[in-house]
């Protein structure tokens, strides 16, 4: 596999290791999926870092081998790839924190943008470059891109080729935090850490609730917001966590 797992203290760590850039094709993708899958079942795991092997890579994105024939069905189902992967990367049911190493370009920043959080190092630099191929970021980076920046600065990236670097990238809210060359693992493992302290469930219900707070409607969001606070109610991890809050201890969670 080019897909190194590794699990530690309720982290899964996922390293995509395809030198020389790291890119992403129909045999890593489907690793993806199965690595996804088989997290999703692990109740020990609290929180997924996606990272890219070597200090230069994060992903550079799709094999363009993928799309260097004339079968539009092998490009559709190269896409349809894409999309499974990503999909079921956005709805992991825990958090999700991109540790970007470095160039993140076409389905790798897509990669990125299926996380819910993003952390760059200093030297990082972001670009969806399909348009200038004839193509277009067809794994999420139009639909995606602009509900995290906007507009202008999505049609900047997509329509005009910008890349941006990582201050950049900062200031427009495409990630969340800049860190030094070799840390955005270190950082992405704190930050998981602390995402642990919450419970299994809330943690779960709260991504749900974030994720759909950027499509659906807000009288519906509130709505849902009421019923996941009342299906949490009175369960064991909300007994143990007012319990051990009024004990001032950390909280023991059932799973």
């Amino acid at each position: 596999m080019t897909l190194r797992l590794q699990v530690h203290d309720d982290v899964a760590c996922v390293t995509l290791a395809n030198p020389p850039a790291n890119t992403w094709d129909a045999e890593h993708l489907s690793e993806l999926v199965l690595v996804l899958e088989h997290l999703a079942d692990q109740a020990e795991v609290r929180c997924l870092v996606l990272t890219g092997d070597g200090p230069k890579f994060f992903s550079a994105g799709a094999d363009l081998h993928q799309f260097d024939h004339g079968d539009r069905a092998r490009a559709e189902g190269a896409m349809a790839q894409f999309a499974q992967a990503y999909d079921q990367l956005a709805t992991f049911p825990m958090l999700t924190i991109a540790a970007i190493n470095g160039y993140a370009l076409g389905g790798g920043l897509e990669a990125a943008l299926a996380c819910d959080l993003r952390i760059a190092e200093g030297h990082a630099t972001f670009g969806l470059p399909e348009a200038r191929v004839g193509l277009l970021p067809g794994g999420g980076g139009t639909q995606r891109l602009p509900r995290l920046v906007g507009a202008s600065w999505a049609t900047r990236m997509i329509l005009l080729g910008e890349r941006l670097d990582a201050s950049t990238a900062l200031t427009i809210g495409l990630v969340d935090r800049v860190v030094d060359g070799g840390s955005a693992l270190t950082t992405a493992h704190e930050w998981a850490a602390k995402a642990c302290l919450a419970s299994p469930g809330a943690s779960a219900a709260c991504k749900r609730l974030i994720r759909q707070s950027a499509q659906g409607n807000l009288r519906d969001g509130l709505a849902d917001e009421r019923q996941a606070f009342a299906d949490l109610f009175g369960t064991i991890d909300q007994q143990e966590g007012v319990r051990a809050f009024f004990e001032k201890r950390s909280a023991r969670w059932s799973a």
